[in-house]
């Protein structure tokens, strides 16, 4: 638990909501009209099964063979509708989770690859500074340890000792 307080990043974290709030906005406005749209055509066709139904069970009251078999077709297209409805509605809700995981998967990668090339460039930036303020200590120090006459004569011994044994 500590470890993922740690990592927790403000900025991830808003991003993939603001991410995720986009997506909602265009799944409610591409996708669950069509659904809705498409389920109310299904009510709509059970529901003129039912009231055929019912009109055929009105006009054929006196003939109970022939009202219990148009109840029987009635209720099993009924349910045959119902069960493609769910069918259909499951489906597609399956395939929005689907694509909305598979969206979410990729903004994440994305994410990852973008702070990775942001860490080696802040990386690259930590080195040259680091090698630029090594050159100028060492040339303060130079100048400081060159100031004094002593000093230059010093280095100066050492440079040509240096130079005769190489």
């Amino acid at each position: 638990m500590d470890q993922l307080l740690n990592d927790f990043s403000p900025g991830l974290f808003f991003m993939q909501a603001f991410i995720f709030l986009i997506l909602l906005f265009l799944l409610a406005k591409f996708a669950w009209k069509p659904i809705i749209q498409s389920l109310k055509i299904r009510e709509e066709s059970i529901q003129d099964a039912l009231d055929s139904a019912e009109r055929a069970k009105e006009e054929m009251a006196h003939l109970k063979a022939d009202n219990e078999k148009l109840l029987d077709e009635a209720r099993q297209q009924r349910d045959t509708i119902l069960q493609d409805a769910r069918a259909v509605a499951n489906g597609i809700r399956e395939e929005a989770k689907n694509d909305a995981t598979r969206q979410t998967d990729k903004m994440i990668a994305d994410a990852r690859a973008a702070i990775e090339v942001e860490k080696q460039a802040a990386m690259a930036e930590v080195r040259t500074l680091v090698a630029e303020l090594s050159l100028q200590v060492a040339e303060k120090l130079l100048k400081r340890k060159l100031d004094e006459e002593g000093a230059q004569k010093e280095l100066i011994s050492d440079f040509i000792n240096d130079v005769k044994l190489n």
